[in-house]
Formats: structure tokens, C-alpha cells, sequence
């Protein structure tokens, strides 16, 4: 299934945002500790980041590129 990231708006804490990913009906957030799901939390106000665009918050953010490709599956948390 196809992932689809997005980064969430900035805040105090993030300024440069957070980095979420969507696959199938399913959002998740990458913490400190791998990606969480969000179960139906809206992520409507968050920007879609092409896969390019996603690898390069990733190196400008310190997190290892290779955390995209670890999103889970549809109904795996």
C-alpha cells in the first residue's frame, strides 16, 4: 500500500513541523521511538511532503532517511 507523507504545521516545540505519514486509512507520527499511529486524528491541516521532500526533513532534522520505508502496515500500530 502506497504511504503518503505530510508534515504538520509548526509550533513552539516543532518549529519546523512534525513529520507524519498516511498509509491506507491510517495516519502516523514519527517519534522518538518509531512511527505512532494517530488512529482518526484528523490531519487536515498538515502539507503533503513529496518522498523527496519527506528524505529531506528527514536529513535536516537528524532522523534516519531509512524511517520512511518503516511506516507500518493498515492496522498495525
Amino acid at each position: 500500500m502506497t504511504v503518503r507523507f505530510l508534515r504538520a504545521a509548526a509550533t513552539m516545540a516543532f518549529p519546523r513541523g512534525r513529520l507524519l505519514a498516511m498509509r491506507g486509512s491510517r495516519a502516523y507520527l514519527l517519534a522518538v521511538d518509531g512511527w505512532t499511529g494517530l488512529g482518526s486524528s484528523s490531519t487536515s491541516s498538515a502539507q503533503p511532503l513529496s518522498r523527496e521532500a519527506a528524505t529531506r526533513w528527514c536529513a535536516e532534522e537528524g532522523w534516519a532517511v531509512e524511517l520512511l520505508d518503516q511506516v507500518p502496515g493498515d492496522g498495525v500500530w
